[in-house]
């Protein structure tokens, strides 16, 4: 195999697949062995699936040689975070209250995953329960950023993000229910989609918060997100949020271009704000020209409610604490110091304050509803600033300041995707945010892709020899 797997995306390893210029065991194999040298310092795996990821992509190859491929995803390593069950291998979700939980079935997800061909590798690291913070130490550390390891990746997706921007699988799965696909995505210089809420099923995937959870994908480009999201969209019995999911062929409609397309830019809340680091700034006004350029008009709109989405997303969090009540209460020490008073702080929260937050998320959801008559789409900076050092990683408070850039779009549900649109003076990846109406992922997708088509962000990768601590 003369082909450098680990340089790919996941589109380049699907066509290689497809080609036969690699087998997919050649590239578990390629994977595995990466994983091998690599992740004792980068830290994105829980558990490596090395047998089973081997069997799927034996029969695989079989199956190719009997002209038979099920997919874009046929044969091609990718790997999941540690709260998405895959039957009979442990999931832990970043916690030492699950260290041996094995599930007896596999997450609706992971089953679309196994019925699109894909080959799972292994089971990705995570902030504790999705919630907790960056952790280098104790049997779940969270993971360190590829392009500079003694920096955080953000989270809650930490593992997703390190694997797939260092080349240690195709693609990954993530979860978001304030920015935990998005965040990590943009510190990484990684595509990161959160799909419209109801669109991707969550049975099997381990709680954060009912009400606002999301599986998405976490990739090198955007055709690699769409061919993710065909595979693990629709409507699952299991999970009645799902009911009124509308899948389409995220494929056929990705490379229809900028042009014609409306693009309302947040710039109050978002571009103008004060806290915003300047590079990032910067660079996504440099990539909102370029969108300009491909044919899409900008409009500056503002949304009042913003200012107090973040009160409306708090109270969401007694979900979370209705989900540990028990062990909070029987096995305290099972959560790291750093998770459990925000957890608890979920018990603060009043039936009252639940019933204003559904309000003020209406109230929300009208302003935004009313731009969407006017727009296609919302473009703002992915994030607040590039990847922090652990030791600069804000550990106490409920919300960093790059929630704001992210959990207002958990709280609508809406369909959102960041892709890198530069690099800081460090060499941190920065991006620009996209968000659209409620299913139509597949614009979303379009725009995103737009501006890939015509810039090389996305084709930048971390450099193994920095890969040192």
């Amino acid at each position: 195999m003369a082909m450098n797997i680990s340089d790919l995306d996941l589109r380049g390893v699907s066509d290689a697949l497809a080609r036969r210029d690699v087998t997919s065991v050649q590239a578990t194999e390629a994977y595995l062995g990466r994983i091998e040298q690599h992740d004792r310092v980068l830290q994105s795996y829980i558990t490596v699936m090395g047998d089973q990821a081997l069997a799927r992509a034996k029969a695989a190859d079989a199956e190719s040689e009997r002209g038979r491929r099920r997919g874009p995803l046929h044969g091609v390593p990718i790997a999941i975070k540690d709260l998405i069950a895959v039957a009979g291998v442990r999931m832990t979700s970043g916690s030492r209250l699950f260290a041996e939980h094995v599930p007896a079935r596999d997450a609706f997800v992971t089953r679309r995953l196994f019925d699109a061909g894909a080959v799972i590798l292994g089971k990705l690291s995570m902030h504790e329960w999705a919630f907790g913070r960056p952790a280098t130490d104790g049997p779940f550390p969270t993971g360190r950023n590829p392009w500079d390891v003694r920096r955080a990746p953000a989270g809650s997706s930490s593992g997703s993000a390190v694997a797939a921007a260092a080349g240690l699988c195709a693609g990954a799965l993530g979860s978001d229910t304030g920015g935990s696909v998005r965040g990590p995505a943009s510190m990484t210089g990684l595509v990161g989609h959160k799909p419209t809420y109801g669109l991707v099923s969550r049975s099997g995937v381990l709680t954060m918060c009912w009400s606002l959870d999301h599986v998405g994908p976490m990739t090198r480009g955007v055709w690699d997100s769409a061919a993710i999201l065909h595979a693990i969209a629709g409507a699952d019995p299991e999970d009645t949020s799902t009911r009124g999911a509308r899948p389409q062929d995220y494929l056929a409609t990705l490379e229809g271009g900028a042009r014609g397309l409306r693009l309302g830019v947040l710039r109050r809340f978002y571009v103008d704000w004060p806290a915003l680091n300047d590079e990032v700034r910067s660079a996504a006004l440099a990539a909102f020209d370029v969108l300009k350029g491909e044919g899409a008009s900008l409009h500056d709109v503002d949304a009042p409610s913003l200012e107090i989405s973040m009160a409306a997303w708090a109270p969401f969090l007694a979900e979370t604490y209705e989900y540990h009540r028990e062990n909070l209460r029987t096995r305290p020490e099972g959560y790291r110091e750093s998770l459990r008073p925000r957890v608890l702080m979920g018990a603060l929260f009043t039936g009252a304050d639940f019933l204003r937050a559904q309000r003020l998320r209406e109230r929300f959801r009208r302003e935004v509803d009313a731009l969407f008559a006017h727009v296609d789409l919302l473009v703002f900076p992915g994030q607040a600033a590039p990847a922090v050092r652990f030791e600069d990683f804000p550990m106490k408070g409920l919300a960093p300041a790059s929630l704001r850039f992210t959990a207002p779009w958990n709280l609508l549900g809406l369909p959102a995707v960041v892709v890198p649109c530069g690099f800081s003076r460090e060499g941190l990846p920065v991006s620009i945010q996209i968000v659209g109406r409620t299913f139509d992922d597949a614009t979303v997708l379009r725009l995103a892709r737009a501006y890939e088509r015509v810039t090389d962000w996305h084709t930048r990768r971390p450099d193994p020899a920095r890969w040192t601590l």
